[in-house]
């Protein structure tokens, strides 16, 4: 499966969760009324006229229905309300802990190591990492609403038990979760479910208030008082809505698990990694994948392993059993688990390598980096959303390469400031007197400090690290001061001006800058799929394939074939389109059809993004300038495509 099949299928499973909410919450509703409406007829109390009270009340059920529905789905926007800021949210709602990117834990650092690495490999952001602490078990989750607010969280348990196979196995997984659209679909589920467990809680709150009311009046008034049945009622129902919401969980949750499973051996090529981080799962007993947190009812479908004590059934666990998803991976597993124990004490702070194989490793050997990215176009379209085992090798030279001091620096608050205005430095030495001048002026001291003491090793940054040290960077980045981050985005703004053009490189790193930090300071218009044809988006491709065949050409000629060679790959229906001149086709026009290219279907998003891969490289192959400008235009269109590399041959061919 793809990444645009497989975002359709998410937002198919959207749809679907909307249907089952539905059904869940009436049969919500008839529980309680047939409860109630059995009960007021037992009791036998009259109605207005005199009369016996009948089963169907019509009064009853309108109180009943609107009633549950009004809190159900009150419930679920507050939820959801509580969860617009991302998967941090749910991390600290778990109860865990945001780890700072320049940790000297060595389990930790493990962690982090990981996490930038899988990141650079697949080309988003490196999203925020959290520890929970005061959990044994084996787990892990990433939940947020983009890869701008994405978050990965770890039990103690994984980072202490699990080698760096193993490591690097669950966070594939994770992985797998937020590239294909799962992580959106999760937090979705989360807020939309919750609304059903205010019921038990509405329920609770009754009964605590009626039973200390009823102890202070004495016994001759509970006969009076229907509260306290009515609190009953809804906190049983409020169970009977947990199963419910089980049960949607499950019906959307457990396939996705063995395509998670099944992406993460993709991703590594180690099908041992992810095979035995599920068998210590087995090895650990009842402990196993356990999560003890409060909220982790809320969040069991986020989770790698099954976070909720094993039920009567399967038929609401949202994962499946342990030993089918291992056999999916090693058909001959023979169902015994290895004994697994805590260790007693801390491991010994050591230094992280950027790569620690098992003999029995099946990753490829580390490529010299750099590698220049060289793909042939008619491959780009199968990288999007994808990690290939040749970009985690490139993404692990480029860390090693990377100096120490750049690396601190991405994790810090003024480092990161810092990096991103050394790369924007120019080259011509009196542009650069002016940058520096401004910036001396107007950013904070410290962060000015930082960038003289990182200037020579950002001159010596390689074109293909540029990038990828600003996802490292974006954790930093997102924690600054709402000032701070107007200060910062003012400067950038400034850089970029400074010698009155913009070059690539600058405009895709404020579009990334953006694209992915703006959602946490400003009021950002949701993204909302509103065209599910190509058609009335055409004026917008023109736009589009015009502007990259502008910039990324020189000669007229060059530039019409270029033109030409994508308006070609968009079908019949566009075969009118014109192209435009530069000042119909600048920057600015170029980010508005962006913009609203970002509104269409996933599918569509692919023939769009199989068009601009054919303008950008006309000549038929992807060189690295074309690869950086063509992955700022993936990232508009929240499409997220790993370095451009040629694929490895397999050893011996």
């Amino acid at each position: 499966m793809d990444f645009f099949t497989a975002q359709e299928k998410a937002k198919r499973n959207s749809g679907r969760l909307i249907i089952y909410f539905g059904a869940a919450v009436l049969g919500t509703i008839a529980v309680i009324y047939i409860i109630l409406a059995i009960a007021l007829a037992k009791a036998g109390r009259p109605d207005a006229l005199g009369q016996t009270r009948s089963f169907w009340q019509p009064e009853l059920f309108l109180w009943v229905a609107g009633g549950t529905t009004a809190v159900v789905v009150l419930g679920s926007m507050f939820k959801m309300a509580q969860l617009t800021s991302g998967g941090g949210a749910v991390a600290r709602a778990l109860g865990g802990r945001l780890i700072d990117g320049s940790t000297r834990d060595a389990d930790e650092r493990k962690l982090v190591n990981i996490v930038e690495e899988m990141s650079i490999a697949s080309g988003v952001p490196v999203p925020e990492i959290y520890v929970m602490d005061d959990e044994e078990g084996i787990n892990a989750f990433a939940a947020g609403n983009s890869v701008s607010d994405a978050a990965v969280g770890v039990t103690r348990g994984c980072i202490q038990l699990l080698n760096r196979d193993e490591l690097q196995g669950v966070i594939a997984h994770e992985f797998s979760h937020i590239l294909n659209g799962d992580m959106k679909l999760n937090i979705r589920m989360m807020g939309v479910l919750f609304g059903i467990l205010c019921i038990a809680m509405i329920g609770r709150i009754l009964l605590e208030t009626t039973g200390r009311r009823s102890y202070r009046l004495g016994a001759r008034d509970k006969g009076t008082n229907p509260l306290p049945l009515i609190g009953l009622v809804l906190f049983a129902v409020g169970y009977i809505g947990i199963f419910f919401g089980r049960l949607i969980k499950a019906a959307l949750s457990r396939q996705r698990e063995f395509l998670a499973d099944a992406s993460a051996v993709q991703f590594t090529r180690n099908p041992d990694g992810i095979a035995n981080a599920l068998k210590k799962i087995g090895g650990l007993g009842r402990r196993g994948s356990i999560v003890t947190a409060p909220d982790a009812e809320e969040a069991s479908h986020m989770f790698f392993g099954n976070a909720l004590a094993e039920g009567f059934s399967n038929l609401t666990a949202t994962h499946p059993p342990l030993v089918d998803r291992i056999r999916a991976i090693e058909p001959r597993f023979d169902g015994n688990f290895p004994r697994v124990e805590f260790p007693k004490g801390r491991y010994e702070e050591e230094e992280e390598e950027p790569i620690r194989r098992s003999p029995m490793s099946h990753r490829p050997p580390p490529m010299p980096f750099p590698m220049p990215p060289m793909l042939p176009v008619q491959d780009v379209i199968g990288q999007v959303g994808t990690i290939q085992p040749q970009n985690v090798a490139w993404a692990l030279a480029l860390m090693a390469d990377m100096p120490e001091l750049l690396r601190a620096a991405a994790h810090d608050g003024y480092g990161a400031r810092a990096l991103v205005y050394g790369l924007l430095l120019s080259p011509d030495t009196s542009c650069r007197a002016k940058q520096m001048s401004a910036l001396q002026a107007k950013a904070d001291a410290g962060v000015f400090a930082e960038l003289n003491k990182l200037r020579g090793s950002l001159e010596a940054v390689k074109a293909e690290a540029r990038l990828p040290l600003i996802e490292m960077a974006m954790p930093a980045l997102r924690h600054l001061s709402q000032s701070q981050f107007e200060t910062f985005m003012a400067n950038v703004e400034v850089l970029i001006a400074a010698d009155q053009q913009i070059d690539l490189f600058e405009y895709s790193l404020q579009r990334m800058l953006k694209r992915h930090l703006w959602p946490h300071y400003r009021q950002v218009k949701k993204t909302v799929t509103q065209y599910y044809a190509l058609k009335p988006l055409l004026p917008d491709c023109e736009v589009l394939l015009s502007g990259l065949a502008l910039v990324g050409h020189g000669s007229a000629e060059e530039v019409a074939k270029a033109f030409r060679s994508g308006v070609s790959r968009l079908g019949a229906e566009a075969a009118n389109l014109t192209q435009q001149p530069v000042e119909r086709a600048n920057l600015t026009q170029i980010d508005e059809a962006l913009d609203r290219l970002a509104t269409s279907s996933p599918m569509v998003k692919k023939q769009v993004l199989d068009a601009c891969a054919h303008a950008v490289a006309s000549d038929g192959v992807i060189q690295p300038r074309e690869a950086d400008l063509l992955r700022a235009v993936a990232d508009g269109l929240d499409c997220p495509m790993p370095p451009l590399l040629q694929p490895v041959a397999p050893a011996g061919q």
